[in-house]
């Protein structure tokens, strides 16, 4: 492996501005990394290579006429496969979109592109973000680089595996219920969901508008940062585009890696210290808290009784919004259109063309949305649903009053082999019962490498308060400063 593939983004970002290193050397060093290994990982539905050299090359060129760049200018990218590209295939994992090509950039992309940022191409995922494991891709599951017998989270499975893999520094994920978190966790890496709002869904295949939330992934807290600076801010063509400047983050990063936590009141939460978790899941919580207890932190206990309803509230809520954005796809407008023979009628082609597009979580959770929004049960099963979203919240609300972050395991587990839960979606669905509760309040959190258990990575998940995402980004920096860096065995 190249030395250039085993540097953060920011530690490229300086070489690169110094002039050490060219961006077409970077984006080249990472994609004979991909193709060296890609065969093991599958992190990536799409290698966009000449696009890649392309842009590297433009940075080069700014770079040589003495342009300002930013500090990820040349640093390569994955983004997730949900993310709009313009020319670029976006399938969202999934057989119905197969082959599209977006006619625009989402914001996220623009903003990456206008960062100088060299985007390599489109990581896997489960099918239309719907999946904790990235065993319902359409194309076939992404491999932990940690162990390529097991899964590397999901549904962004494909970004945070081509990040540990080291086929990308950095890459673009989405969270609706953990999907950016749980990925990291179980990879060693580090992921973030910005506060809702903080981040556009401009261009972001929906699967659930009100959850839904683009974020960073990356090695390092500081990386994360600098992303999280680019991607986000207010976009006026999303309605629920929060108009404030994203907070100091990067700053707060760089605070963070002081190790200093004077001052810092972290909230233990009752219901999620370590209850439901693997033993080794459990020990490595509790070191993680006792390190950033030697940092300065102070430790405050906290009870949020109305998590406990966090995952089936979380379970009506989602899919009702899937059922209605995934309406638009019925062979008419673009994607896959089946059975159009010119004897079939219009309701005869959707229906063939949803059976063949769509795979059977997606189907899954399609009918569970429809049948919980449908007349006799909408009050009973979404409208209470929503009801508890309001109790989550305030318990969220009332436990940041006594505390400035809290902290609790990202995942009851560390990543289990390929196959083994597939057959059972509730044991699936267990892997975000630690990180849905801030979807549901909107506020932001992060996972960051915890130590090791039966080998395998650990997370420890930060929240905060929305808009106040640089608390996580200090804490986050202060326990990797005080946790020794995770390597996974080499491809």
């Amino acid at each position: 492996m190249s030395d250039v593939t085993k540097l953060t983004a920011a530690e490229l970002g300086r070489k690169l501005a110094a002039k050490e290193v060219s961006a077409v050397e970077v984006a080249t060093a990472h994609l004979d990394r991909i193709a060296a290994v890609e065969g093991k990982v599958h992190a990536f539905l799409h290698v966009d290579r000449d696009g890649a050299l392309a842009a590297a090359k433009a940075v080069d060129d700014q770079r040589a006429k003495g342009a300002e760049l930013g500090p990820l200018a040349g640093v390569p990218i994955g983004v997730k496969d949900v993310i709009t590209t313009k020319g670029v295939p976006t399938t969202a994992g999934s057989k119905i979109l197969e082959g599209w090509r977006p006619p625009y950039d989402a914001t996220i992309t623009s903003r990456l592109r206008e960062a100088g940022l060299v985007m390599l191409g489109k990581t896997n995922m489960d099918e239309f973000a719907m999946g904790s494991s990235t065993e319902y891709s359409a194309y076939g599951p992404t491999y932990n680089p940690w162990d390529t017998t097991r899964i590397p989270g999901g549904s962004g499975g494909g970004s945070a595996a081509a990040v540990a893999a080291y086929e990308a520094p950095l890459a673009i994920g989405t969270d609706t219920g953990g999907s950016i978190r749980q990925p990291a966790a179980v990879t060693g890496t580090v992921g973030a969901k910005p506060t809702y709002g903080g981040t556009s869904r401009y261009g972001l295949i929906a699967f659930s508008s009100s959850l839904d939330t683009p974020g960073p992934c990356a090695r390092t807290v500081e990386d994360a940062a600098l992303l999280h600076a680019v991607i986000g801010g207010h976009d006026p063509r999303d309605s629920t585009s929060i108009p404030q400047p994203v907070p100091d983050v990067v700053g707060a990063a760089r605070l963070g890696a002081t190790g200093d936590l004077s001052g810092v009141r972290l909230g233990l939460v009752r219901e999620f210290s370590g209850e439901g978790a693997e033993p080794g899941v459990a020990a490595a919580y509790r070191e993680s808290v006792d390190a950033l207890v030697k940092l300065g932190a102070e430790v405050v206990e906290v009870s949020c009784p109305s998590f406990k309803f966090a995952l089936p509230a979380y379970y009506l809520i989602a899919p009702s919004e899937c059922s209605s954005n995934l309406a638009r796809f019925d062979g008419v407008r673009y994607g896959l259109r089946t059975g159009d023979d010119g004897r079939r009628s219009l309701e005869e082609v959707m229906s063939l063309t949803r059976d063949a597009g769509f795979g059977p979580e997606v189907k899954r959770r399609i009918i569970l949305g429809t049948y919980a929004l449908s007349a006799g049960y909408y009050d009973a099963y979404y409208g209470q649903a929503q009801k508890v979203r309001t109790l989550i919240t305030r318990d969220f609300q009332a436990a940041f009053e006594a505390a400035d972050v809290l902290v609790a395991p990202t995942t009851p587990f560390v990543a289990f082999p390929l196959g083994s839960r597939t057959s059972d979606p509730y044991q699936m669905y267990l892997a975000d019962l630690f990180t849905i509760p801030s979807n549901l309040y909107g506020g932001p959190a992060i996972s960051v490498p915890a130590g090791l258990s039966e080998g395998l990575p650990v997370g420890l998940q930060i929240m905060a308060p929305t808009m106040a995402d640089d608390r996580m980004y200090r804490v986050a920096a202060a326990l990797e400063s005080a946790i020794p860096p995770l390597t996974p065995p080499a491809l």
